[in-house]
């Protein structure tokens, strides 16, 4: 416990000096976190109406896929990820291995299957008949798309939280694609390792309160607009 009563007032000493490296390393958290996951969003929202409005061969075994990736381990996705960024790699030309773009790519494919997971099973929840009843009144595929997800917008801001999760707590692909460079890619969980690493616990558990806040912060933000005008 005085690890953490020590790393608590760390944390609340870098926040009111509004130390600069922190201040940098929090930013870049949030920048490739966030960026991965309106990647994510972007890609596994409409994957996920797809699946769950149409029917195909083979449709079940990629709904187990996508379930399937919602657990994939970090450290997996980042060895392919290196693999294919690497200097030899198929994708070695883009020049991207130990860039925050890289880191971005990592996480966005760690959150994409659990926003698609989870918009899948949103729009599941909807009526069965909801799609028919709004094809007949004349709305294109894209207006079908924006009523059902406002319909189902509670579900697919769940998915958008999961999402984000997924991204910001990941660390071993991260380091795995980013090396954790200082000033450039080093992030709050990769610092976090490092600082556990030199035997730094009370400066690591700082860290990882800095992390809880701006997570928590993030999570009310969104949780607020799910639940705007939901509440008894």
């Amino acid at each position: 416990m005085d690890v953490f009563w020590q790393g608590l007032k760390i944390a609340i000493q870098l926040l009111l000096a509004g130390d600069k490296e922190i201040i940098e390393i929090a930013l870049l958290t949030l920048k490739v976190s966030s960026t991965a996951t309106l990647i994510a969003v972007f890609i596994g929202v409409p994957m996920g109406f797809f699946l769950a409005l149409t029917s195909f061969p083979g449709r079940n075994l990629l709904v187990s896929l996508i379930n399937y990736g919602m657990g994939l381990p970090p450290v997996v996705v980042g060895l392919v990820v290196w693999l294919l960024l690497s200097r030899y790699g198929p994708l070695g030309l883009l020049g991207m291995l130990y860039t925050p773009g890289a880191m971005i790519v990592a996480q966005g494919i760690i959150a994409f299957p659990i926003v698609a997971g989870f918009t899948l099973a949103a729009f599941q929840q909807l009526h069965p008949k909801l799609k028919l009843q709004i094809l007949s009144l004349g709305a294109s595929k894209l207006q079908l798309l924006w009523l059902m997800a406002r319909e189902a917008r509670m579900g697919l801001l769940a998915a958008v939280i999961a999402g984000f999760g997924g991204a910001v707590s990941e660390v071993g692909a991260s380091m795995m694609v980013g090396g954790n460079l200082v000033g450039y890619t080093r992030t709050l969980t990769t610092a976090t390792v490092l600082a556990v690493n030199k035997g730094q616990q009370e400066f690591g558990m700082a860290l990882s309160l800095i992390l809880l806040i701006i997570s928590f912060a993030i999570t009310v933000v969104l949780t607020t607009a799910q639940q705007r005008g939901r509440c008894p």
